[in-house]
């Protein structure tokens, strides 16, 4: 993997990372924060295309499977980066 890849694929956890870490203390009131509606806004660009298609889903879940949408792109940022050392 090129070491654009590498650099990509670990500031893209970490942003994923820190923004989970925020949308948790947001959601459930943790370090003596007041909860706060808007404390998944992070996740949401990190997740694009996959939470657009979250309305599918019962209510309940739509805070969860957002906080996990990230985590597809980050899969996929991980197997494009291993597909493009193979081929080149």
């Amino acid at each position: 993997m090129s070491s654009f890849c590498k650099f990509a694929v670990w500031a893209f956890l970490a942003a994923y990372i820190l923004a989970l870490f925020l949308f948790l203390v947001g959601t459930f009131g943790w370090l003596g924060q007041a909860r706060d509606p808007l404390s998944g806004i992070f996740l949401i660009p990190l997740g694009l295309p996959w939470n657009l298609m979250i309305e599918g889903f019962p209510e309940d879940l739509w805070p969860w499977l957002g906080a996990a949408a990230p985590a597809l792109n980050l899969v996929l940022l991980r197997w494009i980066c291993g597909r493009t050392r193979r081929q080149g």
